[in-house]
């Protein structure tokens, strides 16, 4: 799978610094990645981390430069909600799938040994796509995709993806212009009649997480952001257990884009 990236590295080496981060029991927590991590990846076939200037970066790179992934509040074993309802759209093996701010998640290496032969992990954090890189492995993580990008400024190819997958970045979009920006990219780059899946707090979840305020949904509330160039197909709950042992309410929204 050839990147459409402009932008070809053959060797990228992110070294990580250890900056320090506090936390409030209250809120979501962030997580420990080994320090002095190195990532090379050679090859034509291998596809680099592409890194873009991004507003949160450094933000981002910390949690992951500083805590493991398996503490991370958001963290899963196994992505096994999300697993089931990309595999449940029924499209191809085959078939384009982003997972945007996926970052360290565990989906992808599920989605692999599935059998999904096409996919792309985004994140705004390169540290988090380096420790996702890391635990696939040289061989499984060069049939990956890696985008190191803010969804809110980068541009996508056009038409391209079947699925899209989001799970805990949107609630992070504070604001009305980063929320439109993230939709006209969804509009961009899903095809039409393609899949979007999108989970976030929902309207019991936690208020602030990583420090960051966040936004809670409704069903209809998320469709609402999304507008009528998106139907709402499916939506359903879960109660998320995070590693220290709270529960976070999250609402999962399946939309499908309409053929204009």
């Amino acid at each position: 799978m050839s990147c459409f990236c402009t932008q070809s590295l053959n060797t990228k080496k992110l070294l990580i610094l250890i900056p320090l981060i506090f936390f409030c029991s209250s809120f979501c927590f962030a997580d420990d990645i080994p320090t002095n991590l190195q990532m090379t990846r050679e090859g034509a076939r291998v596809n680099p981390v592409i890194e873009t200037h991004m507003q949160s970066e450094e933000h981002w790179d910390r949690v992951y430069e500083t805590k493991a992934t398996e503490s991370l509040s958001w963290f899963q074993e196994h992505a096994s909600r999300s697993r089931h309802l990309i595999q449940s759209t029924g499209v191809a093996l085959s078939a384009p799938i982003i997972d945007v701010g996926g970052g360290a998640s565990t989906l992808v290496d599920d989605l692999l040994a599935d059998g999904y032969s096409h996919l792309t992990v985004l994140d705004i954090s390169s540290a988090a796509l380096a420790a996702a890189m890391k635990r696939l492995g040289s061989g499984r993580s060069a049939k990956v995709q890696w985008l190191a990008a803010n969804i809110t400024e980068v541009k996508l190819p056009v038409d391209t993806f079947e699925v899209w997958h989001d799970r805990a970045l949107f609630h992070f979009l504070a604001s009305a212009q980063e929320r439109q920006s993230y939709v006209q990219a969804v509009l961009r780059a899903v095809k039409p009649g393609g899949h979007v899946i999108v989970a976030t707090f929902d309207e019991g979840g936690p208020v602030q997480c990583s420090g960051l305020t966040v936004v809670r949904y409704s069903a209809q509330g998320l469709h609402a952001e999304f507008g009528e160039s998106f139907a709402l197909v499916h939506h359903e709950h879960e109660a998320h257990t995070t590693p220290f042992g709270t529960v976070q309410q999250f609402v999962y929204c399946c939309f499908r884009k309409l053929v204009s």
